[in-house]
């Protein structure tokens, strides 16, 4: 059984989850998300539970209950579905980003002009 792990404190390690979660039975892997640029925990993890039985156990026993001054959420990992990964390329309006415009000066203008810059005026 694949097992979420969170609200994990960020200085916690795989070790300690690792000791944590031997006490209900054989644990077969464990893992703490890491922020890929900057390697530092996201407050999350998995661990992975061959006996059923001793998982539940586990979920029962850990949910709620508190690490380092954190109540740590313990539940079942279900698999996503395919097709519900975030894309963060199509949430954006298009036309301009952030700055506005579009046009060659690069959005806003440091004339007083009223026709540069940008915005999305009629764009809607």
């Amino acid at each position: 059984m694949n097992i979420f792990v969170g609200s994990l404190p960020f200085s916690i390690e795989e070790a300690d989850l690792r000791e944590s979660f031997e006490a209900y039975g054989a644990v077969d892997s464990v893992k703490i998300i890491t922020d890929k640029f900057t390697g530092r925990s996201k407050g999350f993890g998995f661990v992975e539970m061959s006996n059923d039985d001793e998982a539940q156990k586990a979920i029962d026993e850990l949910n709620g209950a508190t690490v380092e001054g954190r109540t740590i959420v313990v539940n079942k990992s279900e698999p996503k579905p395919e097709g519900e990964r975030r894309s963060f390329s199509n949430n954006r309006p298009s036309g301009g980003g952030y700055n506005g415009g579009g046009n060659s000066r690069g959005g806003g203008s440091s004339y007083n002009d009223r026709n540069s810059g940008g915005g999305n005026r009629g764009r809607y």
